[in-house]
């Protein structure tokens, strides 16, 4: 099955680099792609209690799903991941 999440605070290549690279770790997804005009996640999955496991992991990231908190705490996370994101890259 395919999904697709929005997600909050994605600004460039770079916090899409570190999405991708983190999710890629989790067992149970694959095909991840990153939309960043729509700020959205999409892969696909083979069960659906890893949508669970992924929001979390976005959360922790610093890119809460559309539908949950977005306080300080996750904006300063996705500035974090998104320096990580472009030095990776570089």
């Amino acid at each position: 099955m395919k999904t697709t999440l929005q997600i909050q605070n994605l600004k460039c290549g770079g916090c899409s680099k570190t999405i991708k690279d983190k999710l890629s770790k989790l067992d149970g997804i694959d095909e991840i792609m990153i939309d960043q005009e729509t700020s959205s996640v999409i892969f696909k999955y083979q069960d659906v209690n890893v949508i669970g496991v992924v929001k979390d992991r976005l959360r922790a990231l610093g890119y809460p799903a559309i539908d949950d908190e977005n306080g300080i705490l996750q904006k300063a996370k996705s500035f974090v991941s998104c320096a990580n994101g472009k030095f990776m890259s570089s």
